[in-house]
C-alpha cells in the first residue's frame, strides 16, 4: 500500500471513484501539529481541478498507467480516430480527452494513456513540440522589427497561433502543444 510518502509530480490518484493526476504537491510541517501533506491535482476522467489535504503517513491509493504509441487518423460524428502502432487497433475518443485537439494533423504520433486495472484510455497528449506549416498571415511589415510584435498566422490543423511579424505563409513553425505559443521557424 501507498502512503503520501510517494506522492510524486504525474501520479495519478483514485480519490472518492474519480481520477486524478498530481500537478503539484508539498508538506507543511508545524513544531505542534503533525505533518500534512498538500496536492494540488487535474481531474483526468473529468474537468475538475481541486485541492487535497492529507496527515502525513495517510494511505493513497495509486492508479497504474500506461503509456502506448497511437496514430490520429481522422475526425468524424463519433469524434477523434487513432490506431494504434503495433495492432492496428482503432479505437474512437471524444474531444474532451484530448489535450489539445487543434494541432492534431493527419498521421500525429501521439501517447495514449491507459488506466491497466480496466484497460480503458484515460487522455491522448501530444508531443510537447509540433512542426506546422502556416497557411494563412497577412504580410509583415519591412523595417517594424524593432519590437517584438505578434500577429495571427492559421496553421494547417485550422488553429490560431501568434508569431512575429517575419513569419510568412507557407513557412513551418514548431508550436508548444501545452500553451499554444510559437517557438521558432523550422528550416526544411
Amino acid at each position: 500500500m501507498a502512503n503520501t510518502a510517494d506522492i510524486s509530480r504525474g501520479m495519478i490518484l483514485k480519490l472518492d471513484g474519480s481520477l486524478y493526476s498530481v500537478v503539484e504537491f508539498g508538506e507543511n510541517k508545524t513544531a505542534r501539529a503533525a505533518a500534512k501533506v498538500w496536492a494540488k491535482l487535474k481531474g483526468v476522467d473529468n474537468n475538475r481541478s481541486i485541492e487535497k489535504t492529507w496527515n502525513s503517513g495517510d494511505t493513497i491509493y495509486p492508479v497504474r498507467v500506461e503509456k502506448r504509441a497511437y496514430q490520429f487518423l481522422y475526425k468524424d460524428d463519433t469524434g477523434y480516430n487513432f490506431m494504434d502502432s503495433e495492432t492496428f487497433e482503432q479505437i474512437a475518443l471524444q474531444e474532451s480527452m484530448v489535450d489539445a485537439p487543434q494541432f492534431l494533423k493527419d498521421g500525429q504520433e501521439v501517447g495514449m494513456l491507459f488506466n491497466t486495472e480496466t484497460e480503458q484510455p484515460m487522455s491522448v497528449e501530444l508531443p510537447d513540440k509540433i512542426v506546422l506549416q502556416v497557411t494563412y498571415t497577412e504580410p509583415g511589415l519591412r523595417g517594424d522589427t524593432a519590437t517584438r510584435t505578434l500577429k495571427p498566422a492559421t496553421v494547417e490543423t485550422g488553429a490560431t497561433v501568434s508569431v512575429p511579424l517575419f513569419v510568412n505563409e507557407g513557412e513551418l513553425i514548431r508550436v508548444n502543444t501545452k500553451t499554444g505559443e510559437y517557438v521558432e521557424r523550422v528550416k526544411e
